[in-house]
């Protein structure tokens, strides 16, 4: 079984979407790369979220609008 990728709870940041295991918002990671920021700078800045949670992430991203165009 995997580990959840994304939590929300209004215990952690007022339940804003997080990274599993962690406090750092997703929005952040896309903060980062809409600002020309790599992947790079991102795990740097908050080296509590792992590097397959970011690319899992993305990936899934990727999925959700390959989907969405299709219907």
């Amino acid at each position: 079984m995997h580990e959840p990728l994304i939590t929300k709870s209004n215990e952690i940041l007022g339940g804003i979407p997080v990274f599993y295991g962690t406090r750092v918002p997703i929005r952040n990671l896309i903060d980062y790369l809409a600002a020309g920021d790599t992947i790079e700078d991102f795990l740097d800045d908050f080296p509590s979220v792992s590097r397959t949670q970011v690319l899992h992430f993305l990936e899934r991203a990727v999925m959700k609008v390959s989907d969405e165009n299709t219907d």
